[in-house]
């Protein structure tokens, strides 16, 4: 045979798969009004594994027993996402745990930030809410223990760094923590060099700052060398060790915000080397709210050890024309090579195809939870 007589051939076999894969789904929609009538779950992975089984058995080699698998996993994930989506239009899937409101309640409202007066996550509370109550805590866990047992009604938490990267811990924390993001403010951070009024560069022979600050002033430090560089838990630490010492010998790096609340003359501005060096700050709280005009939607889940588990996860965005904007990773506590995977996505818990999604992916893997909608 010619390859145009080959081609004729698989065209009309494809069409003979498309003729049979609307067949299928068609039996699937009935799956669905039965499972709507009995009140049986869309996924049986039991099912599914005994299905996979014999499907390979009618194949009569390894490549065809993988390629069908593969094939079949598709389908049936296919399938499921029909399910679903038949499921949430008959309201059976119920709602979800979250109060849509018209605007946070801030009037009154007690917010709490870690680290130090001058701080930028002290800037980000103040853009945010403008001016409201708050205090700070030492530790980013102190933050989240302090609204979960009502000392504070939000806490402002530094999530991800645009140069840096993620900030694990406070991953961690939503993980552990029954509190929920109801808010973000990015802020540009420009770290500049201060010291007590009257000092000179020439005067310098030590400099505080945070690791991550003086990291990304690397290449404004290395022109002065001969300082003595001395890490800090936090740049607002650094400004206020070096205005309560008065001493001329010694400097701070940190933001232009905590120069003016400590009173410091600030010598140099931008010392880090990245002009375009952000921070996203989250606003967190212990009740489960979101607003109506929120279009960011943070999530976390587990998955099974399995070949293909992440890409059948990830598929429900895909099926539900939902625009995916992050994906990152943490390592389980206590389980070797097994991680967590926390995903961000636009869209709001009102939505239809956001509900279709989240069930979906709350029936296929392990532990999902909705870290907030903002």
């Amino acid at each position: 045979m010619d390859l145009l007589e080959l081609r004729n051939q698989i065209d009309a076999i494809d069409r003979e798969i498309v003729d049979l894969y609307e067949k299928r789904m068609q039996i699937s929609e009935q799956v669905a009004d039965y499972k709507i009538k009995t009140g049986k779950k869309v996924f049986d992975r039991t099912r599914e594994e005994e299905k996979l089984e014999t499907l390979r058995g009618l194949t009569h080699n390894d490549f065809n027993r993988h390629g069908v698998q593969e094939l079949f996993e598709q389908i049936m994930s296919m399938s499921r996402k029909l399910q679903y989506q038949r499921l949430t239009e008959e309201g059976v899937l119920g709602k979800l745990p979250f109060i849509e409101l018209d605007q946070l309640e801030t009037k009154g409202a007690r917010v709490v930030f870690q680290g130090a007066d001058g701080a930028y996550s002290q800037a980000a509370l103040h853009q945010f809410f403008g001016d409201v109550k708050s205090f700070h805590v030492e530790t980013f866990r102190d933050a989240m223990e302090s609204i979960e047992e009502g000392s504070a009604d939000f806490a402002v938490l530094p999530i991800e760094n645009s140069t840096a990267g993620n900030v694990s811990e406070i991953y961690d924390l939503l993980v552990e923590f029954e509190n929920y993001i109801v808010g973000e403010q990015i802020i540009p951070i420009e770290h500049c060099l201060m010291a007590c009024p009257g000092t000179k560069i020439e005067d310098i022979e030590r400099v505080y700052s945070h690791p991550q600050s003086l990291m990304q002033s690397t290449r404004f430090l290395r022109d002065h060398a001969n300082w003595e560089q001395i890490t800090m838990k936090n740049n607002a630490f650094a400004a206020q060790k070096v205005a309560e010492d008065k001493d001329i010998h010694q400097a701070a790096i940190a933001s232009a915000y905590a120069a003016e609340f400590y009173g410091l003359e600030v010598l140099k501005k931008g010392v880090n080397q990245s002009k375009l060096n952000a921070t996203r700050f989250i606003i967190v709280t212990n009740q489960k709210v979101f607003l109506k005009t929120s279009n960011k939607i943070s999530i976390c889940f587990e998955l099974p050890h399995e070949s293909g588990s992440l890409y059948h996860m990830l598929s429900h965005f895909i099926y539900n024309n939902l625009n995916m904007t992050k994906i990152s990773s943490r390592p389980i506590e206590d389980r070797s090579w097994e991680y967590r995977f926390f995903i961000d996505f636009d869209g709001n818990l009102s939505d239809g195809a956001v509900k279709n999604a989240l069930r979906g992916i709350r029936e296929e893997a392990r532990n999902m939870k909705i870290l907030g909608n903002y």
